[in-house]
């Protein structure tokens, strides 16, 4: 498969298409980005590279990190995990309350914000020391120690979170927050600020494309029945009420953020990271989706 010559052929295409997206302003950081930036990068299990566009520019990658938070609490709590989050498609918004009212506190999916707050606070429960713990484990998965997170965007969002207050207040009245809302609220923000380059997230998301395993040093992060699971829920809950369209469309584990990125992976093959800020009405990149679906059709690769 001559991966190059596909990237390099869809990249233009998509480019030269108008970009109908918007900017993320409910996050003020968020809107002072480039809205012209694209760039894509793939990185496979054996081990190929290749980027085009803006793959080497950092950029926020907000929810994306809520997959590498639920894998190092997967790897912690094993299958006692699912007590306190569901693995459901929710079929609202990323940050509606309306089902913890109706299901006692246990959020649907951990990709949205209720669910991933109480993946915060169980390791924040399990980490000596959270945010430098968890930062850590992000360094490790690729063996790069540049990484780190955004106090400017962790504020900027931290000035506007008040639905997620309210959702972490409304999670502890059930019982399941089990720490202070405010440390939970403070790692949540700090997680989603981490900023990456698409060849960085590719690099750090292949050991999800590897049966559990990292590339770099072959270190088993979960096994190969979790590395399963957590492609599962990517693929049915990564794009919150667009997961079934990204999977009729493009046929492959994925998630998004607001900062425009998404990665996108293929078992036993590679991963894909495209990041393109201006999003569409369900708040995932314009280009990102319009890319990977030209992409797996062109590749004539997906999982199905």
């Amino acid at each position: 498969m001559n991966f190059e010559e596909i990237i390099q052929s869809v990249y233009y295409k998509i480019k030269a298409i108008e970009d109908r997206g918007s900017l993320a302003s409910y996050i003020p950081e968020l809107e002072k980005v480039d809205p012209d930036c694209f760039g894509v990068h793939i990185s496979t299990i054996d081990n190929f590279n290749f980027g085009i566009g803006n793959y080497n520019d950092k950029f926020s990658i907000q929810s994306i990190a809520k997959v590498i938070s639920l894998s190092l609490a997967y790897s912690k709590l094993g299958e006692k995990l699912w007590d306190r989050v569901g693995v459901e498609p929710s079929g609202t918004a990323f940050n509606s309350l309306v089902q913890l009212e109706v299901e006692n506190g246990k959020p649907r999916n951990p990709f949205i914000n209720a669910g991933a707050l109480v993946v915060s606070d169980i390791l924040i429960s399990n980490l000596n020391s959270p945010k430098e713990d968890f930062l850590s484990f992000v360094n490790s998965l690729s063996s790069n120690s540049e990484i780190c997170y955004s106090n400017r965007i962790a504020t900027s969002e931290k000035n506007v979170g008040f639905r997620n207050v309210a959702l972490c207040n409304f999670i502890k009245s059930f019982g399941n927050i089990e720490n202070e809302p405010s440390d939970v609220l403070d790692f949540y923000y700090n997680l989603c600020s981490l900023e990456m380059n698409c060849k960085e997230v590719s690099e750090v998301f292949i050991f999800l494309a590897n049966d559990g395993r990292t590339l770099v040093d072959n270190k088993q992060i979960l096994s190969k029945s979790q590395s399963k699971r957590i492609n599962a829920l990517m693929q049915t809950c990564g794009f919150y009420d667009e997961s079934g369209e990204f999977a009729f469309k493009v046929g492959l584990p994925g998630k998004s953020g607001v900062g425009g990125g998404i990665v996108a992976v293929h078992p036993k093959q590679y991963t894909i990271v495209v990041w393109s800020p201006k999003l569409n009405k369900k708040g995932n990149s314009y280009r990102g989706m319009r890319f990977l679906e030209e992409f797996t059709t062109k590749s004539e690769l997906s999982i199905f």
